[in-house]
């Protein structure tokens, strides 16, 4: 199924589950280490403006990696850096949310 067709799966646990939570994005310079700031940032692959991606598809990121991963901010010029820290953001989330049985792979 392409991604541009797949529904999209949304999870109100997941996306509650990062209140409070430590960053996992953790962008150098960037990061407020601010756990009353952190949401669910949705990675943004093959979806248009507006839609976002299924719920697993996320890090826990306070405010301000949150802004610069979207690109609201730019103090990282390197696309690619930031994308790399986000990334690793996801999977660290993804770790998360598994060991808490948030998600369970069938």
């Amino acid at each position: 199924m392409s991604l541009l067709k797949s529904k999209r799966h949304e999870s109100k646990k997941i996306r509650e589950a990062a209140r409070g939570r430590e960053c996992q994005v953790r962008l150098p310079g960037i990061c407020n280490h601010n756990n009353d700031t952190v949401v669910f940032a949705h990675v943004r692959l093959n979806t248009g403006a507006g839609r976002k991606e299924s719920d697993l598809f996320g890090a826990f990121a306070c405010d301000a990696c949150h802004s610069e991963v979207d690109r609201r901010t730019r103090h990282i010029a390197s696309l690619d850096v930031v994308k790399a820290a986000f990334y690793e953001g996801v999977f660290r989330t993804q770790q998360i949310l598994l060991d808490e049985e948030l998600v369970t792979l069938a």
